[in-house]
């Protein structure tokens, strides 16, 4: 099963009072490692992988394919499919940010990406799921 979604998206302030900029991932994303893809942020969770990671003008845009050879990447396809789960989140290191309440995150170093129950941007969902 593959989905396309945001892990991110700019402009909006999310629940915890932070602000992703346009670009604060541009220089991670140059750096041209693979980024994990996990179920609730869980590095012992790995659920598949990353086929394409960019910005484009709405935030981080992902496209991935989840592992059906591993249990939590079964378990969330089977959550998706029901449409049960469909938040996207990311998980990052503050390189730049200004300000506070709201504080704009400028650049950051992404660490993963997640399948997540309750995304911190609730704007960050999956938005397309292929082979159901």
């Amino acid at each position: 099963m593959r989905f396309a979604g945001y892990a991110a998206v700019f402009d909006r302030v999310d629940q915890g009072g932070d602000v992703v900029r346009a670009g604060a991932f541009a220089r991670s994303l140059a750096g041209g490692g693979s980024v994990p893809l996990l179920w609730q942020h869980d590095p012992a969770r790995p659920i598949g992988r990353i086929e394409y990671l960019k910005e484009d003008k709405r935030g981080l845009r992902v496209i991935a394919r989840l592992s059906a050879g591993a249990a939590a990447g079964r378990e969330a396809a089977a959550l998706l499919k029901d449409g049960a789960i469909a938040g996207l989140s990311f998980g990052y290191r503050v390189r730049q940010a200004k300000g506070e309440a709201p504080r704009e995150l400028t650049e950051v170093e992404l660490v993963e990406v997640s399948l997540v129950t309750r995304p911190m941007q609730p704007k960050a969902r999956v938005h397309a799921v292929e082979g159901i």
